[in-house]
């Protein structure tokens, strides 16, 4: 499907709404159902059929990715400022409706479903909306612990366009975040302006950022890791040492063998690479112009080459922090920034689900500020505005 293609999925949900919708679910993804919407017994079913250990995973990340959003969003405060007029200041409103896109094609992402719903929960969100394609019990259990309030089994562009543009059964939404294929991708970035979105992210990404003292079987199954996503993932090491290098390889070759995902891994694998650079000022100046997703970091002396780093979604120091952790459990939001864009952004956080907005209130007459005002409207040739501000004057 080409991009025009994404845009008449689009058009034709604007015109048609849920019977298009309803058209694209039965193309797409062979779901035959009219309703869409997830009912309170289906997401009851849905606890029964996921077993208690899957529960109890779902619960202590749900905790730890809480536990982080709560600490990020007490960083976000309103306040206020006295000055020789009056104040100024800024108040922290969330976001009425939010929508959050879960993948759900080749494996079910429940994770996703946590990353995305418990931050905008934690900011104060009233109304969360998942979708989901053919979504399979363990990613309702995880969106209605992260605390939903509506899910969808919808997928795709078609999720996509009903949640910005709002039908009779899917609620238009004022935020779309989440990840997706390059459908949703496409659709998010036709859709932005009449909603939000977070950003576009795929394929996912890591690079490994290691001297000699880094652990070649680690790094390997951390690049395996990230190439397992996807047939498209990349998977990056730069490295000061040519011996790990080579040990790198074969640690990869060798673990490739018992690998139940190998076919998807190895095709991902030729996107990366395994570099060899003359020495660590060299492998940081990489880093931070290929700005990936994930980075994480095997060297010696770590803290010295933390404080150079500048371009990455998230960071992983040292050779217990696997990136897997991060994906599921650590706390931290693994919605990241792919494709370079970590040069001018973060990951999704407790920010993507507040406005920041300014409050400003004159009670005294300042007779600066007022000549100020009328000097610069009258340079910019704004009458009106000079003529307002000199009014105040009075």
């Amino acid at each position: 499907m080409s991009e025009s293609g994404v845009n008449e999925i689009i058009l034709d949900i604007k015109n048609r709404g849920d019977e298009a919708v309803l058209e694209y679910n039965l193309k797409f993804d062979k779901n035959p159902s009219k309703i869409f919407e997830v009912s309170k017994e289906q997401i009851r079913a849905a606890y029964a059929q996921v077993d208690a250990e899957s529960i109890r995973a779902l619960k202590f990340a749900a905790k730890n990715i809480r536990a982080f959003a709560s600490a990020q969003f007490s960083q976000i405060k309103n306040f206020e400022k006295k000055t020789s007029f009056g104040s100024i200041g800024q108040k922290i409103i969330p976001l009425q409706k939010v929508g959050c896109y879960v993948p759900g094609g080749n494996y079910p992402l429940p994770s996703s479903a946590l990353m995305s719903v418990i931050p905008a929960k934690v900011a104060g969100v009233n109304e969360i909306i998942v979708c989901s394609p053919k979504i399979a019990p363990i990613t309702i259990v995880a969106a209605d612990l992260a605390g939903a309030n509506k899910i969808f089994n919808i997928g795709g562009a078609q999720a996509i366009a009903a949640m910005a543009i709002g039908t009779k059964q899917v609620p238009k939404v004022n935020k779309i975040v989440g990840p997706g294929n390059k459908y949703v991708a496409e659709a998010k970035q036709l859709v932005f302006g009449e909603v939000g979105i977070d950003f576009i992210a795929g394929p996912s990404e890591v690079l490994v950022l290691a001297d000699e003292t880094g652990n070649p079987q680690l790094i390997a199954a951390d690049l395996l890791a990230q190439a397992e996503h996807d047939i498209n993932s990349k998977a990056t090491l730069i490295t000061t040492s040519k011996a790990l290098s080579k040990k790198v390889s074969a640690e990869i070759a060798l673990q490739l063998l018992e690998l139940s995902t190998r076919d998807t891994a190895s095709k991902a694998l030729k996107n990366g690479a395994i570099i060899v650079v003359k020495d660590m000022s060299g492998a940081i100046d990489a880093a931070n112009a290929i700005a990936p997703e994930h980075l994480e970091i095997q060297v010696k002396n770590p803290q010295k080459v933390v404080k150079l780093l500048k371009n990455y979604g998230s960071l992983f120091i040292g050779e217990r922090s696997a990136e897997a952790l991060g994906d599921y459990c650590l706390g931290p939001n693994h919605i990241l920034p792919t494709n370079g864009a970590a040069r001018y952004t973060g990951g999704l956080s407790v920010r993507d689900f507040v406005k920041i907005v300014t409050v400003q209130r004159v009670v005294r007459i300042d007779r600066k500020l007022i000549r100020v005002a009328e000097k610069l409207a009258e340079i910019e040739g704004l009458d009106a505005h000079r003529k307002a501000a000199r009014m105040r004057g009075v």
